[in-house]
């Protein structure tokens, strides 16, 4: 309901209009005058009059009453007084009620039994409005009032963020069951407002343990929330504000469940789901929104870590789609800082991860993805890093031989080895090695494209093999002090505290640049089985420093016990490839 303030406010004035000075409360002005503790007016004005010196000791208005010490004796007949204009009794009725606000102000206490509490509440609010909608169907105003009670009860629901240990009894409650129920509220504000709650609830911010969050998360995935999700954000205008919050916090949902990999498979087996946000990406909009960029985002985290949903996807041909989306930036570049700069990064990952399968790959070629990377390769700028980042993923693994012919014949060698020359940093030359090796290791000995790689490396007098033993320099002389580090440490410890630290130790030589010197060697191993000139120039190359082949292999054995101790390391094909090019060394 108005107050009395909201009915009579004047609608704000054109700001080059002089406004009119707020006229004085009455009220104020009757404040304005106050009694002292001895009965004397104090104005703020104090006027004073001049007529004559035989007035200056005249007092003006009603004689004041005898003074006395204590103002509780100061009242009249009727029961009055003149200190502070109430009688005792009123005194003792607004100190009481002013303890009893005090003791209003005092923090509720949160646990199970206000929870109980507030779940019998929402449930009979919840129950009123269902009764309330169904007798007076044709007449809105009379269950309006109990849906704007029951928005206030679901909004409450907010505070139980903070309480997470409370997820397990409000899931016992069935009052979960009862919240995701409200998506289908024919009140498209109070299901987005549940929406809203739940991803406040799932949120990673909320410091739940893992069981808590799995209690409630499993008693959402059984009330069916991801149906009642998709149903939303086909029901949702966003051309409303309203509704564009809603399917915000759709994807803010979709986005928390995301973070158990089960859930992730489970959404990718509903391709409504995938093809809304496949065709919400590549909705025509003159600037990028962040629905459009937050959609993006859900999607590359949702082909990150299923390939059930990358096969759905490829399905729906989103490979042409996402590059159809990214070709516009072969040679322009978003702006920097905005919406559509991340969503150009999100149509990256996700084609990234497509490109990982074997029937990714086939629709990349079929779709000429090669072709729209070497052009961003040779005119791109922001895209020109995230295109080496593809073509690595593309051209890797063994089934990406068709991919390595692809580049080499869409006269791809030139622009690959002429940014491989040129210094760049260390996640562009880390994927450039990584196409280096791809190719080496797919195109098939003796064909034409393998013979036109091999005189790459030895073009201008051996300059990429020169470069590469650069490379392997810089790597060897950071991950030596690292391992140097680690064996410091690995003798102040028990053999079982190495192996819980192996992990930590194994990431951090990583990060030295582990992987980028075996990538090196393997390329180096790969030279000197191949081309008799590149083994002389390697071999002195080497020499400069003290080091030899042993080196090389050193290091390709490393990698390849390690590949033997890790049951997920499958790659056969590498096996025998390192193997291989060990004998040669």
């Amino acid at each position: 309901m108005s107050t009395l303030d909201e009915l009579f406010k004047k609608p704000s004035l054109p700001g080059n209009k002089r406004k009119l000075d707020a006229t004085r409360d009455p009220n104020e002005v009757y404040k304005a005058t106050k009694l002292s503790a001895n009965g004397d007016v104090k104005t703020n004005g104090k006027a004073t009059v001049e007529d004559g010196d035989d007035d200056e000791d005249m007092e003006a208005g009603p004689e004041m009453p005898p003074e006395e010490e204590d103002e509780e004796g100061l009242e009249d007949e009727e029961g009055r007084f003149f200190g502070g204009g109430i009688t005792r009794n009123t005194k003792d009725v607004l100190d009481f009620m002013e303890e009893q606000d005090k003791d209003d102000t005092k923090p509720e206490k949160i646990d199970i039994a206000w929870l109980r509490k507030l779940a019998l509440n929402f449930e009979k609010k919840i129950s009123k409005n269902a009764e309330l909608r169904a007798k007076f169907e044709n007449t809105p105003q009379k269950f309006m009032g109990s849906e704007a009670d029951l928005d206030a009860d679901v909004k409450a629901l907010s505070i139980l963020s903070e309480h997470p240990e409370l997820y397990g009894e409000f899931a016992k409650l069935g009052c979960v069951t009862s919240l995701v129920s409200l998506l289908s509220h024919e009140n498209t504000d109070i299901a987005i407002d549940a929406i809203e709650i739940i991803n406040e609830l799932t949120d990673e911010d909320v410091e739940a343990e893992q069981e808590q969050w799995d209690t409630l998360v499993d008693s959402l995935l059984e009330a069916d929330l991801l149906n009642l999700l998709r149903e939303n954000i086909t029901r949702l205008n966003e051309e409303l504000e309203s509704d564009r919050a809603g399917i915000y916090h759709v994807l803010g949902v979709l986005e928390n469940l995301s973070s158990r990999p089960s859930i992730v498979s489970t959404i990718g087996k509903d391709t409504q789901l995938l093809s809304w946000l496949l065709s919400r990406i590549k909705k025509p909009e003159p600037n990028v929104t962040q629905n459009k960029q937050y959609s993006a985002e859900v999607l590359a985290i949702l082909l990150q870590s299923s390939p059930t949903n990358r096969s759905q996807l490829i399905s729906l041909d989103g490979i042409d789609t996402l590059l159809q989306l990214l070709s516009p930036y072969r040679k322009r570049d978003p702006a920097k800082g905005t919406e559509e700069e991340e969503y150009v990064e999100n149509v990256f990952d996700c084609l990234t991860c497509c490109v990982d399968d074997i029937e990714g790959k086939a629709k990349f070629l079929e779709a000429e993805g090669i072709e729209l990377c070497l052009i961003m390769l040779r005119e791109g700028k922001m895209s020109k890093s995230r295109a080496l980042r593809l073509l690595d993923h593309a051209l890797g693994g063994p089934d990406g031989g068709a991919c390595c012919e692809r580049l080499v014949e869409a006269a791809g060698l030139k622009s690959t080895f002429s940014l491989f020359m040129k210094k760049q940093d260390s996640e562009a030359t880390e994927h450039l090695l990584g196409i280096l090796s791809s190719l080496l290791r797919s195109l098939l000995a003796n064909e034409a494209p393998r013979i036109r790689l091999l005189a790459k490396f030895v073009e201008k007098d051996y300059q990429v093999p020169g470069r590469l033993v650069q490379i392997r320099r810089e790597c060897v002389s950071k991950v030596s002090k690292v391992d140097r580090e680690i064996k410091a440490e690995k003798s102040e410890l028990e053999p079982e505290e190495q192996e819980e630290r192996a992990d930590e130790w194994l990431s951090r030589r990583l990060d030295a640049g582990l992987y980028v010197l075996q990538t090196v060697d393997v390329i180096l191993a790969w030279l000197v089985a191949e081309d008799d000139g590149a083994r002389r120039e390697i071999r002195e190359l080497l020499k400069d420093r003290d080091e030899s082949f042993k080196d090389l292999k050193a290091t390709l054995q490393e990698q390849l016990n390690s590949m033997n101790t890790s049951p997920e390391d499958q790659d056969v094909m590498l096996k025998d490839m390192l193997s291989t090019l060990i004998q040669h060394l």
